[in-house]
């Protein structure tokens, strides 16, 4: 068996950061992983125009680069159920905080998605994102919305002040469900670069491993044959479920529909 230390897949603790991600978060991780969706980014570079067709078949707004993970990737869902909305205030009252870009807390990221301006705040334990309307300007009264929707699950802070920010965050025990979505990454990275069965179990399972529990019907192979299935039904649509997006239409007419 090849050393499999040397690939990008295998340590564990590369991946602690997906323990903490909500579901969009984890949608654009495995989205991130597709082949076509590469190919897409890829071909953007040379054909702009054919951007906006493909982010949407993918359920994006814009294209996001697929090198960047959760913790720097900006990807805006299409249709949007997670972001805060931010209009001018009709009828404002006296003391009304005023709009302005930079007077929010946290690192800011702000990009137009061709309909509108999105800006992205995040901090220790949180980030939100802020759809601004076309018509607030800076220094007016302004009021956030929330689309209602039973599958939106966006929780919006109470204030957006410098002092409602904390410096930093004690994270609970990460739950078995977080402690799965790592492992389908993991493991899903390790089949794209090749790897096989007990290749990936070596390196998420090497424990077992060594005390003999990797046989042709074991569990241990078995819960890894699992996680594999599972990472590639997640990256080839299935991570639409995370990002609240429909599913596509399935057949020959889809768009990206394989043909025999």
């Amino acid at each position: 068996m090849a050393d499999s230390t040397i690939h990008h897949w295998y340590p564990s603790a590369a991946y602690l950061y997906v323990l903490y991600l909500d579901g969009p978060a984890l949608a654009w991780e495995y989205l991130r992983r597709h082949p076509d969706y590469q190919q897409d980014w890829q071909n953007l570079q040379t054909q702009p125009d054919a951007g906006k067709q493909a982010a949407h078949h993918w359920g994006l707004r814009l294209l996001e680069d697929p090198a960047l993970d959760a913790r720097d990737a900006h990807p805006v869902w299409f249709p949007d159920h997670e972001g805060v909305q931010l209009y001018p205030d009709a009828d404002p009252l006296p003391d009304a905080a005023l709009f302005g870009l930079w007077c929010f807390p946290g690192s800011k990221r702000i990009v137009h998605d061709g309909k509108r301006l999105v800006l992205w705040l995040r901090w220790p334990g949180c980030r939100l994102q802020l759809a601004i309307a076309p018509g607030l300007g800076d220094g007016m009264a302004y009021v956030y919305a929330i689309r209602a929707s039973a599958t939106s699950r966006t929780h919006y802070p109470p204030a957006l002040a410098d002092d409602a920010v904390p410096i930093a965050v004690v994270r609970p025990r990460p739950t078995l469900s977080a402690l799965q979505e790592l492992h389908t990454l993991q493991a899903l990275d390790a089949t794209l670069a090749g790897a096989s069965l007990r290749d990936v179990a070596q390196g998420l399972f090497p424990e077992q491993v060594t005390e003999g529990d990797w046989h042709a019907d074991g569990a241990l192979r078995a819960r890894v044959r699992r996680l594999v299935r599972r990472g590639e039904a997640l990256m080839r649509g299935g991570y639409r479920r995370l990002a609240h997006l429909p599913m596509l239409e399935q057949g020959r007419s889809a768009p990206h529909a394989k043909r025999p």
